[in-house]
């Protein structure tokens, strides 16, 4: 009698080992056979004689597949390989997530023919679409409407107080939601062959070996050829004296408000705080803002920071530099906040906005050995893997930037590596960003300081938007465009505005940059004459002319 080991390629549940034990059970020549689901390989005792090859046969009718024990793990094949070579049962992949990385994960993996399991513990579609940047840009955009129509720029446009139903403009963020996330992840999961989603929490049981827990208590162990982890972020809750059980707010309760608060204070100096803090403002609240740095937006250039905090002051936003809660009470709908120099604050709303935090506590990684930093991040290499072979992570829940668009890059560029579709490394060497503020800020690239940090010899231009065509006719010459270049090859090296829709702006220079434009070239580019984007043209003329000496739309 003989002993045969193998792999099992396809299970997802015992049942599956089951089936494979009965496949091989029915096969003249095989006297028994055990199957272990978790280990996701068997063994069975044949007479002399009988074909491995007979055995695959066998399996693979049932729906799975066989390798032999002594075969190389997959590394390169997006199919289990049969006895001719050819593929066969589809490589199972197990994507812990459903936002924007796991979305694009699994639409890239099912693309190459994998079978793919989807666990997600609460909503799809992750935070962007529901909690993130669509409630929030509609926030945004709803407080803009009704400054403009308080501050038209024009003084032949009388200025009034609009009618402002803070529950129907809620309604509508809710519907637009709903709208996102229906045709753009429930409806595109559900039409898409291969995938599979399961409600339930989901954690490592091996490197090879997903635990879901259901809603009913029930678990299921689902065995995957290689695992994702998508699980994103949530809002930071500082440890402050009397916060825990009152009534706050994170970034999710303020986008779905119902009510304008009289007065909304803000721990935070972040774009979370300062676009909430602008849109409510703007929708009638007292604003104010405590940050514990010197200006907002610290992690910038000074100037950012400085100017754009001017312009929030200008229409009433109160900023509070150099403060740290120290206490906070609520009692009879009203919020106490103590700072750490003696002042008293009180509100009827108190948004926590000091940043967020990777879903990894309950994922098991350190059962398996994930690496994480000290702020629990999943440290992934450009291939999206983590130091356990099999297991990648993208988006949020890991040390890459946490903008959604990365996210969902990160998340097809894993699925390209996951099943062994050839080398998509994530280059975030051009990267833009954008505040949406009014004015927004954007960026894109090195600042003069980290410029100067990589060994280059920068040169700066500075253009203020007075000097912008566009922005002169619009009536609004808030901000500015700053271009930093190399002074040897006059490459563009990076770029940051600070203007209304600047936003719009800073997408041509993130192409500048890959294209190793330099600021001569540039600046005899052809741009659409009275745009915004026509400030790129004019700062990269800066670096050699008196652009204020120029015609308006010279060349």
């Amino acid at each position: 009698m003989d002993t045969v080991e193998f792999f099992v390629e396809g299970m997802t549940c015992d049942h599956c080992a089951r089936s494979v034990e009965k496949a091989l059970r029915g096969l003249p020549g095989v006297v028994s056979a055990q199957v272990a689901y978790e280990a996701g390989a068997g063994e069975a005792e044949v007479e002399p004689g009988t074909a491995f090859e007979a055995m695959q046969k066998a399996v693979r009718q049932a729906g799975y597949d066989l390798r032999p024990k002594g075969e190389p793990s997959l590394q390169g094949n997006q199919m289990s390989p049969g006895a001719d070579g050819n593929s066969s049962s589809p490589r199972h992949l197990v994507i812990i997530g459903a936002g924007s990385g796991a979305v694009a994960a699994a639409l890239r993996a099912t693309d190459l023919g994998a079978r793919v399991t989807l666990v997600e513990r609460g909503t799809l579609g992750g935070t962007c679409v529901n909690v993130g940047c669509v409630p929030s840009k509609i926030l945004v955009r709803q407080g803009h409407q009704v400054h403009t129509v308080k501050a038209p720029p024009f003084s032949g446009i009388a200025p009034h107080s609009p009618e402002i139903s803070p529950v129907l403009l809620a309604e509508e963020r809710t519907r637009r939601v709903l709208e996102l996330r229906e045709e753009k992840y429930s409806r595109i999961l559900r039409e898409t062959p291969g995938v599979e989603v399961l409600t339930g929490e989901a954690r490592l049981d091996g490197p090879r070996t997903v635990v879901v827990r259901e809603s009913t208590g029930n678990e299921r162990s689902l065995a995957a050829d290689r695992i994702l982890i998508a699980t994103g972020s949530q809002p930071h809750v500082p440890e402050i004296p009397g916060l825990a059980g009152t009534p706050f707010w994170t970034s999710t309760e303020a986008l779905f408000a119902r009510e304008i608060p009289r007065h909304l204070i803000i721990f935070g100096g972040g774009f979370v705080a300062l676009e909430i803090g602008q849109a409510w403002r703007r929708l009638g609240a007292e604003v104010t803002l405590v940050i514990r740095k010197e200006r907002i937006l610290s992690r910038m250039e000074e100037d950012l920071g400085r100017d754009l905090g001017r312009y929030l002051e200008g229409e009433g936003v109160k900023i509070v530099p150099q403060a740290t809660p120290s206490r906070v009470d609520h009692r009879d709908g009203i919020f106490s906040v103590a700072l750490s120099d003696g002042q008293m604050l009180t509100g009827e709303a108190l948004l926590v906005a000091t940043g967020r935090h990777p879903n990894t506590r309950d994922l098991g990684l350190d059962r398996v050995g994930v690496r994480t930093n000290p702020e629990g991040e999943i440290v992934v290499d450009n291939r999206l893997e983590t130091s356990v072979p099999g297991i990648f992570a993208a988006g949020d829940c890991t040390t890459l930037p946490k903008f959604v668009y990365v996210a969902a890059a990160s998340g097809t560029r894993a699925a390209t590596h996951m099943m062994g579709a050839g080398e998509d490394p994530l280059d975030l060497a051009v990267l833009p960003e954008v505040i949406f503020t009014d004015p927004q800020v954007a960026r894109v690239g090195l600042t003069e300081d980290e410029a100067r940090e990589k060994g280059y010899t920068p040169v700066v231009r500075t253009l203020s938007f007075d000097k912008v065509p566009r922005a002169l006719v619009n009536f609004d010459t808030r901000g500015w465009i700053r271009m930093v270049a190399d002074e040897r090859s006059g490459k563009l090296l990076g770029c940051t505005v600070l203007a209304p829709e600047g936003g719009e702006v800073i997408q041509s220079a993130a192409m500048a940059l890959s294209a190793g434009n330099t600021v001569q070239e540039i600046g005899r580019m052809f741009f659409p004459y009275l745009t915004m984007v026509e400030s790129l043209k004019l700062c990269a003329q800066s670096f050699s002319k008196d652009v204020g000496r120029l015609s308006c739309c010279a060349g």
